[in-house]
């Protein structure tokens, strides 16, 4: 159990021990508020376009957004180095709002869910390290991943609970997707509540750089999706006018129309089959997994995830990647959906490896 107690001391910097039977709720809180300020101090936390490289880290993220042409960018997103004070981890999110306030409800979840996630992994870890029963060394990669899983899962629905409480949003009309991915050593944990995507580059045995899809869209005509949603009375079907896309209609009124069968909010569906359960999944990093893509809709509308794989690696230098990705995507709506605004569009490219040091200096902040 060394691996997972060294880990937990790590993580408690803020707190001075943690005995059986004790309750860290609150010291969880205040650890991870303090966690936030030092990540803030130290550049460790990028809330905007741009990028995220810090020495000796094995990650290098590369983050752009461009609003469409429907008003207020209501995506946004988080990249975390050096999550909960650990070196060899980092959070990605992108949350993609919909609704008259869906640009509000993303960036609340934005606010919300690396805290919560923090604090649940933190019980989670706190709790499995005390308990005689549970031996975390016997099968360390089922320990891990049955931990994020259950803090994925323990803080969904706690996000989703706060929203409904908020008065000063209108959380009942509006909603957000959220894919956010977890990198800590060799394993990446990914969670998907909604239809951004997150798409792997690795190179196969014949030397190609190919795409791997790790999450699934979650859209309301897939067949296990749309069961759920007609067993709750909801409706799926498509506008005459949108010919191919299905949507989430109440029973007996054509409203709200969402393109998503899984997010948070949207209380107006939610007795509907609309949920906010995330799908979550690990992958084990190997040396042929070159970066990972995480982009909204707005991108894999118009963008294949082959052809997406393929503009990454062709940008020289990384700090560039995303915005490249986000360009050619715009281009692509042009030339595929003439008379059709925009969508807002964004990616975050993680990059798994360290990157040449001829590349390190040219992309040094």
């Amino acid at each position: 159990m060394g691996h997972f107690s060294s880990m937990f001391n790590g993580l408690a910097r803020s707190f001075s021990s943690i005995r059986k039977g004790t309750s860290i709720g609150c010291d969880g809180r205040e650890a991870a508020d303090e966690m936030v300020k030092e990540a803030k101090r130290n550049d460790l936390i990028l809330r905007s376009s741009g990028f995220v490289s810090v020495d000796g880290s094995k990650n290098f993220a590369s983050v752009f957004s461009k609003r469409g042409e429907k008003g207020t960018n209501q995506d946004c997103f988080i990249v975390w180095e050096e999550f909960g004070c650990q070196e060899d981890m980092i959070f990605c999110g992108m949350f993609d709002g919909h609704g008259p306030w869906g640009h509000f409800v993303s960036k609340r979840v934005r606010e919300w869910m690396p805290l919560s996630l923090l604090r649940n992994w933190q019980e989670t870890l706190a709790r499995s390290s005390l308990d005689p029963d549970i031996n975390l060394d016997s099968d360390k990669k089922h320990q891990r991943f049955h931990m994020w899983k259950h803090s994925y899962m323990k803080t969904c629905a706690a996000v989703d609970r706060e929203l409904e409480q908020l008065r000063k949003i209108d959380t009942f009309h509006s909603g957000t997707t959220a894919l956010t991915i977890v990198r800590q050593g060799e394993v990446m944990y990914i969670a998907n509540v909604g239809d951004s995507r997150a798409v792997l580059a690795t190179t196969s045995d014949d030397g190609n750089l190919v795409a791997v899809q790790l999450t699934i869209d979650f859209k309301p005509n897939l067949p296990q999706e749309a069961e759920r949603i007609v067993q709750c009375n909801g409706r799926v079907f498509c506008l005459n006018d949108e010919p191919g896309v299905h949507r989430i209609w109440l029973p007996e009124q054509e409203s709200p129309g969402l393109a998503m069968s899984r997010a948070f909010g949207d209380y107006c569906v939610k007795d509907y089959g609309l949920i906010s359960v995330p799908e979550v999944t690990q992958r084990h990093i190997t040396s042929s997994d070159q970066f990972v893509v995480l982009a909204t809709d707005g991108v894999w509308d118009v963008i294949s995830n082959q052809e997406a794989v393929q503009i990454v690696s062709s940008v020289p230098d990384r700090a560039k990647a995303a915005k490249r990705l986000v360009q050619s995507a715009v281009r692509a709506w042009k030339r595929k959906r003439k008379g059709i605004a925009t969508d807002d569009i964004s990616a975050i490219c993680l990059f798994l490896h360290p990157s040449s040091l001829s590349e390190s200096v040219s992309t040094a902040k």
